[in-house]
């Protein structure tokens, strides 16, 4: 996302977060705004990173977006089409899982159905995303790192695996959405250190233009 790190603490910009001294013997590096340990995550388990990002910790973000997605770590662009393919994938069976109560047709003609809403409600929400955080947030300039920075906060569309193995009532699927634009404006509080009340309000009003062009292919989805 960015060629400096950050510290997790104070979002302060670090040009490094360790020394290695020999294969596993490493000494955390100290931020010079606040003085703590600039990125105490790069010790952790992934599954302690994991369970604070589903606690909406805001330094577990500072630490996903900044320090683990770096431009000296990964190559960020093939990242992102990876990310937009997966995203893409999930919102599909998502649509799928909606659908499955009451869709009858044939399945070229249902395919052909769930290509258009896809593309139709995320191409709905990324202008509308744009235009909010245009006017609310005055972010032009970093299209690129917020785009990534909402697709890698959507990971709670990850759940909506468990529907292979459980069955769950259709309201369960509008929780995860719910839980989708928490993350979402928690990431976009991280990366551009707006107020939170507006980082709320630009994902809210994405979601919810998502979400009325999504009930115009299917209106009887949300009642069912």
């Amino acid at each position: 996302m960015a060629s400096e790190y950050r510290c997790v603490g104070c979002g302060f910009r670090v040009k490094s977060l360790f020394i290695q001294y020999s294969p596993g013997n490493i000494r955390l590096m100290k931020c010079g705004n606040c003085k703590e340990v600039a990125d105490e995550y790069i010790e952790c388990e992934r599954m302690i990173i994991f369970i604070d990002l589903v606690l909406h910790r805001r330094k577990v973000y500072r630490h996903v977006l900044f320090n683990e997605i770096n431009q000296e770590n990964v190559n960020i662009q093939h990242l992102l089409w990876k990310l937009i393919f997966a995203y893409l994938l999930l919102d599909s069976y998502r649509i799928l899982l909606l659908r499955r109560s009451h869709e009858h047709s044939s399945l070229v003609l249902v395919t052909v159905k769930v290509l258009i809403e896809v593309l139709s409600t995320n191409l709905a929400f990324l202008f509308s995303f744009a235009i909010a955080a245009k006017g609310l947030l005055h972010e032009v300039s970093r299209g690129r790192e917020i785009l990534l920075g909402i697709l890698v906060s959507s990971y709670f569309k990850i759940f909506l695996l468990a529907m292979l193995v459980w069955e769950f009532p259709v309201s369960v699927i509008f929780i995860i959405d719910l839980l989708v634009l928490t993350s979402n404006s928690m990431a976009l509080k991280v990366m551009t250190e707006s107020i939170t009340s507006r980082c709320i309000a630009v994902c809210f009003i994405a979601h919810t233009i998502r979400f009325v062009v999504g009930q115009i292919f299917e209106p009887i989805t949300f009642f069912t």
